[in-house]
């Protein structure tokens, strides 16, 4: 019954695609950003057909402010480049146009056909080339879910709706378009993607959706890492990343990206330092604030680095000499799953590298370890290993006053030299020269 008054109030009795108009859904145009629209009337200016589309759209129903907005049209992107005073080429397998407006970006896609039958795949049926231009309909079929198929109409204000999605988002339920299995296997990542979805949105997944998730799960392990990376930074900056670790570890999704979430969450150390850390990111993100990957995945591998560090230095290995061996093992262990980037690892290692520094508080140690340029990562990270319970909170408390100290209050907070005392090295003394009283003096 529900259901029925659900599809009545919105329209969506008679079959084929939906054209809901503005009094029903309430999307207005003030809540696009001028840029899109800009685009969007340009195009339907020149005769081509264009929508507003996909998450933008979904987050407005919501209530939610869209981060980006994307455009859909018929127009081929050799058409609509040439529109516009600043707009780029992008892509190989499938051409997009950036239209840059002002500080604003607006992607520009061109529909794509969804003929899976022809598409290039692997053995596994994950697609590997699909490129070519389709009508609107065929391009909302491939889409992935039906609440990221509405396309909103610039000019009438209507909304049209291909795969139920209206209905979906009134339900809060997140569904696949199609066949879950042969979507998921023609591309896996959308296993990763209803997981994100479905925390960030408050989306509880269908169950034909999440059915074959745990079945399919080991597809994850063809998919090139960069795409994981990728899909695996937007969980973690999605405001909601505790929740959807948890959530990809209870569908068995993490063992194509963090295995080690096994270990981490079974240990009590483990789970309360990777908890902190996600709660921390993403109170950051809600706030608006910024957030340092590389700080994350940090926090995310750090366990396994200290257990490889620890069980290095019971073989006898020199405490520094094992932190860096162990450093370098996880990073390639990883390496194999996610392609966390040069730049990222080359943070982490900093970051690491400086925890048993912050146990140095004698000497000119502290004051060179304050100039370091990534003191103050090091230090928050130090933090958390300290609101864990892994490392004194007496160390947390005394950096932290440390660094507001001045100068005099400085040297009085820095303890006694306790390690080992350095030899003089003795100055050697120049020979005396020879004189007569010399016994060691030749005969005149």
């Amino acid at each position: 019954m529900i259901k029925r008054f659900i599809r009545r109030v919105f329209g969506l009795d008679a079959p084929g695609p939906q054209r809901v108009p503005q009094a029903r859904h309430g999307v207005t145009r003030n809540a696009i950003s001028p840029s899109a629209l800009k685009v969007c009337d340009v195009l339907a200016d020149r005769g081509y057909a264009a929508y507003v589309v996909g998450g933008a759209v979904r987050d407005i129903l919501l209530g939610i402010a869209p981060k980006d907005f994307d455009v859909a049209t018929d127009a081929r992107p050799e058409q609509i480049k040439p529109l516009f005073r600043r707009a780029l080429l992008i892509g190989r397998r499938f051409r997009l146009v950036h239209v840059m407006l002002g500080p604003e970006t607006i992607e520009v896609s061109t529909f794509r056909a969804a003929d899976s039958q022809s598409a290039e795949k692997d053995e596994h049926g994950r697609v590997l080339r699909d490129n070519v231009f389709g009508t609107v309909e065929e391009d909302a079929r491939r889409r992935d879910f039906t609440v990221n198929a509405l396309y909103y109409d610039c000019k009438s204000g209507e909304l049209v709706d291909y795969h139920g999605g209206l209905a979906d988002l009134k339900k809060r339920t997140l569904r696949i378009i199609g066949d879950p299995e042969t979507r998921y296997r023609e591309d896996p990542v959308r296993m990763l993607r209803a997981v994100r979805l479905g925390a960030k949105l408050g989306l509880s997944i269908d169950a034909s959706t999440r059915a074959p998730i745990k079945r399919l799960a080991p597809l994850l392990e063809h998919v090139p890492p960069p795409r994981l990376f990728e899909e695996m930074l937007k969980l973690l900056l999605s405001g909601h990343a505790n929740a959807c670790l948890r959530q990809l570890r209870h569908e068995g999704l993490h063992k194509g990206m963090l295995p080690l979430l096994d270990v981490i969450l079974d240990q009590p150390l483990g789970e309360r330092f990777v908890t902190l850390a996600l709660a921390q990111t993403d109170e950051r993100v809600l706030a608006d604030r910024s957030v340092s990957p590389a700080f994350l995945f940090a926090a995310l591998l750090w366990h396994e680095v200290l257990a490889a560090w620890k069980a290095r230095e019971k073989r006898g290995e020199r405490r520094i000499a094992a932190l860096e061996a162990s450093m370098d093992d996880v990073l390639d262990a990883q390496s194999g799953k996610l392609a966390i980037t040069r730049r990222l690892t080359a943070t982490m290692r900093e970051v690491w590298a400086m925890q048993p520094r912050f146990e140095e508080r004698s000497g000119q140690r502290p004051h060179r370890l304050l100039e370091l340029p990534r003191f103050r990562m090091a230090y928050d990270f130090m933090a958390l290993r300290a609101a864990s319970g892994e490392v004194p909170a007496e160390l947390e408390s005394w950096w932290r006053a440390f660094q507001s100290a001045d100068a005099e209050t400085r040297e009085e907070m820095l303890l006694p030299d306790t390690g080992p005392q350095k030899k003089r090295r003795r100055r050697r003394r120049g020979k005396k020269p020879a004189g007569p009283t010399d016994p060691g003096a030749p005969p005149a």
